[in-house]
């Protein structure tokens, strides 16, 4: 077991204090000398190889094979309100899915607690499950939800746009997993071992990454430049990043480098590879390295860091994860096409009220892979649906 970043302790959560020590041990020594500092361990990920074509076949005919869950799981927030059906078991309707290769499980089961509530609407959901097919599937009007396990390519949404004048609606169901391959890991940022950084803010990041710089600043070209001090204070800093378009790239683009409502860009002068696979490696060998990538792919020995504003660095240990506290925390989306101010189709709205609810996010806990949604990203998430249709009172 190989020794990660010494972070600053947060106040831990109650209910997941028994993940926190799974995921965190405490240096005696060093907390002796630094009662307000922890150190977090964190054995490197196995390696993984890339999917193979009869393997993304496979999936797209049944869904990739889930993984075994973590240990520990997650309390489900218990301010979650239950379902309460805005209409009878008459209600009729049919709605018509499709998703990515690792959420058949999770929809099915949605499906089919939904089923039960209303057993008039006819759901049709099967193969194939591949997230752009998804995409392209509910672009066309030929489903009405696509769930996918990422965020939706920019030019996907611009050919929606194109296609209906207005963008598609995303709205987050689950939350990703913590660090299983393949199945929407938490991303975290790392540097060499020997880099005396334990934290970043998202400005800071944006200095060293971006040429837009939405959240202000100038390119950070030095480590002094994000406030470290003494002999690295002069040493370059060396990205290592993930060519766009890529899921990870999209993700860390839109958390870090976009701001305000703009899109932000990258630099142009970062090393770039065209997979998330290679980038531990390439930090782990360049003590100068900083670089990204989902918590499964961090396969070497390197550093984690703390990632926040100032003032407020929160570590992507497993508590702050599952508690969507850590700001690089992943989500699935449901997308459909909504029309802004129009009303959603009566059995669209329930199903979706349904997998915001405590009983939906019950399914996600009870699957074990993908971490439920707190309160608060589902109370978000159920403002999108927009107004209940005319004449339905809650």
């Amino acid at each position: 077991m190989k020794k990660f970043p010494r972070l600053r302790q947060r106040r831990p959560c109650v209910s997941f204090f028994a993940g926190m020590l799974a995921c965190a041990l405490i240096n005696s020594a060093q907390a002796s000398t630094h009662p307000t500092q922890i150190e977090l361990l964190l054995p490197p990920a196995p390696k993984h190889a890339i999917q193979t074509p009869e393997q993304d076949a496979a999936g797209e005919k049944s869904g990739r094979p889930l993984p075994a869950p973590e240990i520990l799981q997650p309390t489900l927030d218990p301010t979650l309100p239950a379902f309460n059906p805005h209409y009878g078991h008459t209600l009729k309707g049919s709605l018509s899915m499709a998703s990515s290769d690792v959420l058949p499980g999770l929809v099915g089961a949605w499906i089919a607690s939904f089923k039960k509530l209303y057993p008039h609407v006819h759901v049709n959901f099967g193969p194939p499950y591949e997230g752009t097919h998804a995409e392209a599937e509910m672009n066309h009007g030929k489903i009405d939800i696509a769930f996918v396990s990422r965020e939706l390519k920019p030019t996907d949404i611009a050919t929606f746009v194109t296609d209906h004048g207005y963008p598609p609606l995303s709205v987050p169901v689950s939350g990703g997993s913590y660090r299983h391959f393949g199945f929407l890991d938490a991303v975290s940022f790392f540097v060499n071992q020997a880099n005396p950084v334990e934290h970043l803010s998202l400005a800071q990041l944006d200095q060293i990454l971006s040429s837009s710089h939405l959240r202000g600043g100038s390119t950070a070209k030095t480590w002094g430049d994000v406030g470290v001090t003494g002999d690295w204070a002069s040493h370059p800093i060396h990205v290592y990043a993930i060519k766009p378009w890529n899921g990870f790239e999209e993700f860390v683009r839109q958390r870090v480098l976009d701001a305000d409502g703009q899109r932000g860009h990258w630099r142009k002068d970062l090393h770039f590879d065209h997979l998330v696979f290679p980038v531990a490696d390439r930090v782990a060998a360049d003590p100068d390295g900083i670089g990204y990538a989902g918590l499964a792919f961090v396969d070497v020995p390197v550093k984690l860091i703390s990632i926040g504003t100032e003032g407020q660095f929160v570590a992507p240990a497993y508590s702050n994860v599952a508690d969507a506290s850590y700001p690089l925390s992943r989500l699935i989306y449901a997308n459909v096409n909504r029309k802004p101010g129009s009303a959603m189709n009566p059995a669209l709205q329930e199903f979706l009220r349904f997998v915001l609810s405590q009983q939906g996010q019950q399914i996600v806990r009870n699957e074990a892979i993908f971490l439920p949604l707190r309160e608060f990203q589902c109370k978000a998430a159920r403002s999108l649906l927009g107004p209940t249709s005319p004449g339905v009172h809650p």
